[in-house]
Formats: C-alpha cells, sequence, structure tokens
C-alpha cells in the first residue's frame, strides 16, 4: 500500500515494494479482519467523510463512511471493489483542499512513505479531525517464532517500519496509541497473524501478500519453508510454541495511532 511522490515501479508504485509484481493474489490473503476493523472505526469516531491513503485494495475502510481512497499503484487499484475507486495521488501531494475531510486514516502504509513528515503533515493539512494509523511497531520487544526461521524477514520488516514515536511525532497535536490484538484466527494474513498457525506461512502466496519477503535473497524462503516443515514434522516447532495455537489473541506489536488537532 505504497504512497510517496515518487513513482518507482512500471506500475506506479511510489515506495519501496513493486505491487505490479508481488500484488497478485493479494487479496486472497490479505483480507480485513472484522476485530481490528472495528478498532478502526472506533478511532475514526463520528466522523463522515474519510481519507484513506495508501488505500491498497480497500481493506478496513469503513462501509457506512463516505470514504475517499488514494493509491498510486495501478495494480492496487485493480484489486478495489468495483465501484470503490481509488485516485492515484501520494500521500506527499495529497489533491484536495485544506480541511477536505473529517478523518483520515492508513493501514500498513506509512512504511513505505519516504518522507514520513511530510506525507503526515499533508494529510493533516486536508484533514479536520482525527487521522488513524495502523501500523506495527518496529521497537516491540516481544518475540515472534518467525525470527528463529527468517531473521532477515523480521530484520527487513523492522528496518522499515517507521517508530511509533515518530509517526506519533510527525503527526503532532494529540496523540494516543493503542495496542491492537492480533486474533489466532486473523482473516489478514500480515507475518504476525500467523502467530499460532505456522503452516499457512508455508504458502508462497500467503509469503507473497507480505512485501518484506521480497527484499530477502531467494535462498531465505527456501531455507524457511525446509526448516520450518521439518519442524512441524518432527515436533520441533510445537515443542517451544505449542502455547500459541490455543491463544485467543497476541500482542504482536500491532498499533493504532490516533492523532487528533
Amino acid at each position: 500500500m505504497a504512497t510517496s511522490g515518487k513513482r518507482t515501479h512500471d506500475d506506479g508504485s511510489a515506495g519501496d515494494a513493486d505491487y505490479g509484481r508481488i500484488g497478485a493474489g493479494y487479496t486472497d490473503f490479505r483480507r480485513p479482519d472484522p476485530r481490528i476493523a472495528a478498532a478502526i472505526r472506533s478511532a475514526l469516531g463520528p466522523a463522515r467523510s474519510v481519507l484513506n491513503v495508501g488505500a491498497g485494495a480497500g481493506s478496513y475502510e469503513p462501509t457506512d463512511l463516505d470514504v475517499t481512497a488514494v493509491e498510486p499503484s495501478a495494480s492496487m487499484r485493480a484489486l478495489r471493489p468495483v465501484g470503490r475507486p481509488a485516485i492515484d495521488a501520494t500521500a506527499d501531494s495529497l489533491p484536495f483542499p485544506d480541511d477536505s475531510f473529517d478523518a483520515a486514516m492508513s493501514t500498513f502504509s506509512v512504511h513505505q512513505w519516504p518522507d514520513l513528515a511530510k506525507g503526515l503533515a499533508e494529510v493533516r493539512r486536508v484533514t479536520r479531525g482525527p487521522i488513524v494509523i495502523m501500523s506495527v511497531d518496529p521497537e516491540f520487544d516481544g518475540h515472534f517464532w518467525l525470527s528463529d526461521y527468517a531473521p532477515e524477514v523480521m530484520e527487513t520488516e523492522s528496518g522499515r517500519y517507521p517508530t511509533i514515536a515518530g509517526i506519533a511525532a510527525a503527526l503532532g497535536g494529540v496523540t494516543e496509541v493503542q495496542t491492537v490484538p492480533i486474533p489466532l484466527d486473523c482473516t489478514d494474513g500480515f507475518n504476525q497473524a500467523y502467530y499460532g498457525r505456522p503452516e499457512l506461512l508455508l504458502e508462497e502466496g500467503a509469503r507473497k501478500a507480505n512485501s518484506a519477503w521480497s527484499f530477502v535473497a531467494p535462498e531465505v524462503p527456501e531455507r524457511f519453508v525446509r526448516d520450518l516443515s521439518a519442524d512441524l514434522a518432527s515436533g520441533a516447532w510445537d515443542a517451544k510454541y505449542a502455547a500459541l495455537r490455543n491463544l485467543p489473541t497476541w500482542d504482536g506489536g500491532l498499533r493504532l495511532v490516533v492523532g487528533r488537532p
């Protein structure tokens, strides 16, 4: 869900990920989870008009509100539902007058903005009320088993995501940080959503729907599949992490940063 001023890929993707290459099948694995959606909807408050920046395929856009979506990637715009188009624009150059929207949102997108402060300043310019940013805390100190099998992926993620403090500082005004528990049966297949279902991340499409995997060498997913498959077959994974299979929710560093003027 990339947004930035510089278009760096053939399909118009403006961030570091090439969604023209990895976007196929994205919506098969990245379906909005209703419990996460409820947290976002609550944070938007009484807004009636909402701007979604880096809107991608439209995940988490409230269906009861008037949503204007912005997404520079043609591949991602093509995945959006019929009747819910997105404007081809970028976070740091929004084509709207000041104070155009009651609220704004961005989910799993700000880590691709080359100039976070400029992008959020532009979002604030066009937004009268709350700005809701969903992101992953790169400083989260909880262990995730994926680090055992593909540390390169986790290092890539932590290197791309801005700190939660950095997002809050760029938003300015009054900010609140909310922890978003990840459900065991989460339908949105970001990496941490598989905390208790490791078998599902063996599927290539599941990994492809997480852009961090596109930045690592080919031998990394090959090793990951080989080693995790072996540990699942032998019981080694369950010997360490079986409790996760029955954990209803998990704090995997998913956060909502809500900024109000």
